[in-house]
């Protein structure tokens, strides 16, 4: 039994300039949020996705965290938030005294079901969180117009979709606001870091002042005000300037990473098809009109049973899979927010049997090859 792992389940890899950016941040004395390759980043986004205006932030937790602020969200309010995702989805409404109503996932992409959007509904809905799963898109023309007949705000979690598209827009662009993730685990990184992507202009000059600490602080950089005070509630949701410099790096070489991504995931995804097939192992469903964007290679095993085996049969191999996500609403807090077993019943099947597979930017051929002999021994 390996006590490592020779083929972890990621590995962070730098892709550009990132130590060139971080050694010229460190020589130009200006580390704090907001600096230089704060700004550069944030307008690498801006433009690839023409998005109003991006704001860097520590995490996507952090970005979460402004999205109830913006949106004015009182306790006793709720959202719908997808069972299956990860616990910051939730907990960014929940810190408001904000009320998550779970809804289900769709059995092809384990995105949330959007069919049962509207039997979730109260007059105390005032969102919905779409998670665009895996990097693929949420059924968002369906969303988006369930959000406009009803009212209701649009807040996509697209922590694992940047640079995937649903119809050929970006996921990130298609809600009032968007969060994004550049977690160590993330396509692109800088170890911890994320950003608010505000599609509505009229949240721009407020989520600004959210950021500072509830100061108008970036209207006085710009010379519009003489003096910045406290006029709104707010925290400290900067990035750091070196962390900002590693991001840039990783920004500019984003397509390359993708194309990287790309060859992973096809790789995986047509040599373990035969494998699949004769062992009622499902994999990852991409709807055509979806461009996904590369951000995990999944497999459904058959069983609970299955995936603990194949689990182990991997690591005693020096290679690390994964599960995912447990369902929220069967959690310790999901449950004191209503939620119970049966609830939702695709995420917590999904849950029991899926396996994510190793996938990094430097996962070379060799290493994949690796990977894909040592599932195709494995029976389940």
């Amino acid at each position: 039994m390996h006590s490592t792992f020779d083929i972890p389940f990621n590995r962070a890899s730098v892709a550009g300039q990132e130590m060139a950016y971080i050694a010229e941040a460190i020589r130009s004395g200006s580390l704090a949020g907001d600096s230089t390759y704060s700004r550069k980043g944030q307008a690498l986004l801006e433009k690839e996705l023409g998005v109003a205006r991006v704001l860097l932030t520590p995490s996507c937790t952090a970005a979460l965290e402004m999205a109830p602020l913006l949106l004015d969200l009182q306790p006793g309010d709720e959202v719908i938030v997808p069972s299956f995702t990860f616990v910051s989805t939730v907990n960014a409404f929940v810190l408001r005294g904000v009320r998550p109503v779970f809804i289900d996932c769709r059995r092809d992409t384990l995105n949330l079901d959007e069919t049962q959007i509207e039997r979730l509904l109260t007059p105390r809905t005032k969102a919905i969180v779409p998670v665009h799963y895996a990097g693929v898109g949420c059924e968002m023309d369906a969303i988006l117009d369930i959000a406009r007949r009803h009212q209701l705000a649009v807040v996509e979690d697209n922590a694992h979709g940047l640079f995937g598209k649903y119809k050929g827009r970006w996921l990130g662009t298609l809600g009032c606001l968007a969060t994004q993730s550049f977690h160590a685990t993330k396509n692109i990184t800088c170890g911890e870091g994320g950003a608010l992507l505000i599609n509505d202009p009229a949240y721009v000059e407020r989520a600004e002042i959210i950021r500072e600490k509830g100061t108008n602080r970036s209207r006085f950089f710009r010379g519009q005000v003489d003096k910045y005070s406290w006029v709104d509630i707010g925290s400290s949701y900067l990035l750091g300037d070196v962390l900002a410099a590693y991001l840039f790096g990783q920004l500019e070489a984003w397509r390359e990473i993708q194309r990287k991504r790309q060859r992973i995931w096809e790789a995986y995804h047509a040599q373990l098809a035969g494998w699949c097939q004769a062992h009622q192992v499902r994999q990852p469903i991409v709807p055509g009109h979806c461009e996904q964007a590369y951000h995990m290679y999944y497999l459904l095993l058959p069983s609970l049973a299955a995936r603990t085996a194949l689990i182990a049969h991997l690591k005693a191999r020096g290679i690390l899979a994964v599960f995912h996500y447990l369902p929220l609403h069967t959690a310790d807090m999901g449950r004191k927010f209503g939620g119970q077993a049966g609830d939702c019943p695709v995420a917590e099947e999904v849950s029991d049997r899926l396996l994510r597979l190793p996938f990094y930017n430097a996962l070379d051929e060799a290493e994949q090859q690796r990977v894909i002999e040592a599932v195709q021994e494995f029976t389940p």
